[in-house]
Parts: C-alpha cells; structure tokens; sequence
C-alpha cells in the first residue's frame, strides 16, 4: 500500500483517534510502537508523533530514533510528539504552573502559514497535558498561541517538521480534522487513495498471492464482519472457502436458521453447525466473565477443529478480526496502549489446529468494513445490522449460564429488537441488546406476589466501538417494550433501561 502515513504509538489513549482521523481523508495509516519502527520506510509519505502519559523529562522517557525521518520526511508531533521535538532538539520543556486539560481557544495564528489554513483565531482546541513548552528548538517559528499556552504550536525552519500541544484527532478540537489535511494534503502532498473499492481491488490481490489454490475455512457469525470477510475471500479463492456457522447455543432466537438462509443468495459455500449442547455443557456452573470468554473460545476452536478433518487438505483458518479487536486484546501493534479485555478471535490458534490465520479486515474500523462491504453489492440489510458479541449471550446473562436463562434473554432479546425495527430506531442504534441481571426482585402481577428476573435494556450510538453514547429512546416506546416484556416472557417481572457512556462503562455488562 503506496502513500502511507506513520503514526509512531507513544501510548496515548488518542493514538487510534489519529488514525481514525486520517482515514476519513481517505489516507492509509498505520500504528507503529515508538520502539519498533518499520525497517523500511520508503512507503510511507509522512509521520506522526502520538500523545503520551510520559513527560518528556522523565529518566525512562520514550526516546525513538528520529534519524531516519526528521528532515526527511514531512514530521508532525502531537502533544508528547511536540514536547519530545522540542526537548530533545534545543528547546526546553518544562512543568506547567497548572495543569492544562480540556478545552481552550486559539488566541493567535501565525499568519499565511498552510499549516493553519481555514482556521479562525478563537478556534477550540482540546488540551491534554501536564508539562508545557517554555522554549522552541532554536530556528523555530511560533504558529499557534492559546490564553494559557504560548507555544501551542510551532514548526522548525528549514524541514517540515510541526508540533501541535493540542490534540486535533478528539471531536473537542473543532478544526482538527482541517489541521490533519493541512498537514497531510497540502505539505506532506499524500494522495487521498483510499477507498473501499481500491481496498477490496488490493485485498483480493494479496489474498490471491497469499493462499493460492490452498483451502481456507471461516467461522461466519451472520454479522457484518465476518460477512465481510467471506466475500472478499470468496471474490479471490471462490469454492476454496469453505464457510462454517455454529450455533453455539447463545444466539437471538431464530438467529441459526435466519442466518443461514440469509447466505443462500450470496454464493457462499456454508454449513450450518449445531454444536449448543456442547457449549452449554462446557459453561455449566461458570459465572466469572472471562472465564465464559476462554471457555466459549476453547470450544469453538474444538468445533473447528473436528469440521476442519472433513475439509480435506484445509490450511488457513479465517476470521473477521477488526481493528478495535486488536487494539482491545493488546496493546496497538505491542506498543505501550492499554489492553482492556480479550476477545474470542484475537490472539492466534493452539498448536494442534496446524491452520495459519488470515484476517483479511484486521486494519480496518467496523465503519470502514461496513463501507467495504458495500462497495461488493452486499445487502443493506446485513451490512446494517448491529453488532453483536462473538461470545453471544454468555456475556448478556451476568453470572452462570443455563439454558432456562438463555431462553429467557432470547424472549426479551426478540421483543426489543423487533420493537426497534416496528418503531423506525433500528437504524438510529448502533448497537443494542438485552442483559438478563443475577438479582430476583419483588413484583406483582394481579393477586399474586412474585419474585422474577430483572432485565436492563441496552442502545447506543457510536462510530466504531470505542467511545459510544447511551441512545436517548421514547419513552412511549420504552414503556411498551418493557409491558411487552413482563407481559409475555415467563420469569421476568422488571425491566430497567442503562443510560452509562463508553467510557467509563463498556457496551457490554461483561
């Protein structure tokens, strides 16, 4: 992939937001530690320095070789990014009279400089630091000011090299965005070449080259992923992709057979597989989260395992990672990002499976794979559905796993999502979903008193996964789901909706 960008990971909880960033320019961009830099840089037309939790004056500061890219190639330094060009090069920095986080305004630009075009004086950007820069590198120019920081911004004479305090990927800095394609476009002259349609022309390219006449099987779950991912493998090795779906017994109710019958009209070579009494039998009596995560993990590969002896000569194992799958799991390209939780499909395959992994949409964001898909003619429907955990409704039901409790959520899982599509808020939702909760609460229902299950409804809007906002539901239609529910499914007598924001809570309870 030619007209790369370089993002160099110093461990900010921001760095994915870059690359979101540049890729809604429709630029290609990678995630690099800061210790681990490509050995070959000619494909990349430019690069950028992350924010970091470090401070620069630190002993154990992260100090990558800049030998290689500073003067030679078009350099931008983010927050820590711009601390570090200018600490390390002739400049000072130094710790901040107050701490400076969050909004503020720009007071001054430089002007005539490319690099502010089309922003205004007053312009909001978003702070996030702790240290500040009291002197620039010396051939330095001033091209940005706000009330509390002087040097906001600034770019060392003779090279294009510029150093930003403020974080311009986060929605907060109101012209980010044009500062990114200031930078990217009109400096560093990067070509704004990717699109679906060239992703899905490589794609199948690389996945030709790499499996040749070799068989591949793939796990399809019936979500856009893994759809996704099917057809682009289908479009290269057509017949050798030989598609799976198991029911692992904790899908939406009707979903194994919906499912299937969805994939009739796509040409895909599928077998359905119901493998549920394997996977509840395997979860009997665990109740702790990651726990149920591993377990479901261990016996889908075990499925796979026993459906790949009967492909003969299979060597590949596919599957729809994504790149908030990666990022989550570990840290971002084994840079110093956090890790949240694991996930079933990251992390490679056990010894005795002898299958190597494609991932054909690893570096891709689920918006990105959504517009993939659509580039191949796929159905609004399913490129439109929402997304929905590998793990199922192991991780909705909070504790131990039965099959009476699994019935329970489907019936509620059912009522919502369908009340979602009767009232027009299907698509307005990004994802949503039922959680069955380990509590018995009183209740009456005519003359009886009760003591059922209480359920919390789920729907929120995102992106892509990372940051997402509960969705604000009518209440008249929030009433009428939760009658519907206490009314027609057996064991459940309260219903609560969630309103918690990712972050701090995540989108799942589990």
């Amino acid at each position: 992939m030619q007209n790369n960008v370089l993002i160099l990971d110093f461990g900010s909880q921001y760095t994915q937001l870059i690359a979101r960033r540049i890729r809604e320019l429709n630029i290609f961009c990678e995630i690099k530690p800061f210790n681990n830099l490509p050995e070959d840089l000619n494909s990349y037309k430019a690069v950028i320095l992350s924010g970091s939790p470090s401070s620069v004056r630190a002993e154990n500061a992260p100090h990558p070789d800049l030998s290689k890219i500073r003067g030679v190639k078009p350099l931008l330094g983010v927050c820590y990014g711009a601390q570090y060009l200018a600490h390390f090069h002739g400049g000072e920095v130094g710790q901040s009279n107050t701490r400076e986080y969050g909004r503020a305004n720009l007071s001054m630009i430089k002007e005539s400089e490319p690099f502010f075009e089309g922003v205004e004086v007053g312009s909001q950007v978003w702070m996030s630091h702790s240290d500040t820069i009291k002197a620039l590198p010396e051939g330095s120019v001033r091209l940005a000011s706000t009330h509390d920081v002087e040097n906001a911004a600034y770019r060392i004479g003779g090279e294009e090299t510029y150093a930003i305090q403020f974080h311009p990927e986060v929605y907060h800095s109101t012209d980010g965005k044009k500062i990114l394609e200031n930078f990217l476009i009109n400096i560093a002259k990067v070509e704004q070449s990717w699109t679906p349609d060239t992703f899905v022309d490589t794609t199948v390219a690389e996945l030709k080259k790499k499996i040749g006449t070799d068989k591949v099987i793939l796990g399809l779950s019936g979500g856009v992923d893994s759809s996704v991912a099917a057809m682009l493998l289908h479009k290269a090795i057509g017949k050798n992709l030989h598609c799976i779906f198991v029911n692992n017994g904790l899908l939406r109710k009707n979903e194994f057979h919906d499912v299937l019958k969805q994939y009739e009209g796509m040409g895909l070579n599928v077998k359905g597989v119901d493998a549920s009494a394997r996977f509840l039998d395997a979860l009997a009596g665990k109740s702790d989260p990651e726990e149920k995560r591993k377990t479901i993990g261990r016996v889908f590969i075990e499925v796979f395992d026993d459906e790949a002896h009967m492909v003969e000569d299979a060597k590949w194992l596919a599957q729809g990672t994504i790149y908030p799958d990666v990022i989550e799991s570990v840290s971002a390209t084994g840079g110093p990002s956090a890790t949240i939780k694991s996930h079933h499909n990251v992390g490679g395959l056990p010894d005795f499976m002898k299958l190597k992994v494609v991932e054909p949409l690893r570096m891709l964001f689920k918006d990105e794979v959504r517009r993939v898909g659509a580039s191949m003619d796929m159905s609004p429907t399913l490129l439109g559905r929402h997304p929905f955990p590998g793990p199922g409704l192991a991780i909705r039901i909070l504790g131990d796993i039965t099959p009476e409790k699994v019935r329970i959520l489907q019936e509620v899982d059912a009522i919502f999502i369908n009340g979602l599509r009767e009232w027009g808020l299907y698509d307005q939702v990004w994802q949503a979903g039922a959680m069955l909760l380990p509590v018995d609460s009183v209740g009456v229902m005519g003359d009886e008193r009760t003591y059922e299950k209480c359920v919390a409804l789920r729907a929120v809007e995102s992106t892509d996964g990372m940051t997402a906002d509960w969705v604000n539901l009518p209440y008249n239609f929030l009433q009428k789901t939760s009658n519907d529910i206490i009314n027609k499914v057996k064991g459940v007598n309260r219903v609560v909706y969630d309103i918690s924001s990712k972050p701090p809570a995540t989108i799942e309870w589990e």
